[in-house]
């Protein structure tokens, strides 16, 4: 059996963010595809190898691989996703909306944040700060390169 996203099939992986009430700049530039098994809110999304990039203080990093689970509001179920805080990477495991605000969780604390700090989608390599980074740093930005990829569901 074989589940998509109830949008268009033309849709990106960001349209699908938005579609589930979350800004696009939850994910960097240049994702590849995606899969979300719409029945179970499954999803992943793929990206061309490793992101890191810090925007303001923080250091963020995205596996290849990003994987979870999506309901209206909430993003659950996260790996893939890391932020360094002090010396240590800690997995950002769920992203909470609560009206003009986002909550992001590593599990035994949580941080929040205004949507409006994520209405674009950061560069890997330079986050928001991307002068001097040339062509390089947008490579695979383009929403073409950003469709759906079925989900087969094995019983």
């Amino acid at each position: 059996m074989s589940f998509t996203t109830p949008l268009s099939s033309t849709s990106t992986a960001y349209e699908v963010l938005e579609g589930y009430d979350f800004p696009v700049g939850l994910l960097p530039n240049g994702v590849l595809g995606y899969k979300l098994d719409n029945f179970t809110g499954t999803f992943f999304a793929y990206l061309n190898g490793s992101c890191s990039f810090t925007v303001d203080s923080y250091e963020l990093k995205y596996n290849p691989i990003i994987a979870g689970k999506i309901t209206s509001n909430k993003l659950y179920y996260l790996s893939g996703i890391e932020v360094k805080i002090a010396f240590f990477w800690l997995k950002i495991v769920s992203v909470t909306r609560n009206n003009d605000e986002l909550e992001f969780s590593v599990g035994f604390a949580s941080a929040n944040f205004d949507v409006s700090n994520f209405e674009e989608s950061p560069t890997c390599g330079c986050g928001f700060d991307c002068v001097g980074y040339g062509n390089a740093a947008m490579k695979g930005t383009t929403k073409l390169s950003n469709r759906l990829v079925s989900f087969s569901y094995l019983n």
